[in-house]
């Protein structure tokens, strides 16, 4: 998503989409969406859980190419597993412009129906 991401560098096209404080404080998972560690910290997945219910389409905006413009290189096969691993439920693929692969993926809590 997701997710993160995050940075505090230049956010030119976050910026104009009004998502920089947003993916600023998502910095606490730039070193699991970069492969940097093997999973996310428990302050990433507070954050995660936060744009989720805050402003989910900044993390899309992220996905479809916002990071690039950030400075950093996410993998984006980590950064949507991060949902799962951080055990927050997203919004579907298909809300996000880009569409197919390149949203946050769906991931439902352990228990919740489906």
């Amino acid at each position: 998503m997701m997710v993160a991401l995050l940075w505090a560098g230049a956010a030119v096209d976050a910026q104009s989409s009004g998502c920089t404080s947003v993916l600023i404080s998502m910095a606490p998972c730039v070193s699991y969406v970069t492969g940097s560690s093997a999973a996310p910290s428990s302050s990433c997945c507070s954050q995660l859980a936060n744009v989720v219910r805050s402003n989910p389409r900044c993390l899309c905006e992220v996905l479809d190419g916002g990071a690039a413009s950030l400075g950093v290189s996410i993998n984006k096969t980590i950064a949507l597993q991060m949902p799962a691993a951080c055990n927050v439920k997203t919004p579907p693929v298909s809300r996000c412009s880009g569409g197919g692969g390149d949203a946050p993926a769906s991931a439902p809590a352990p228990g919740d129906a489906a």
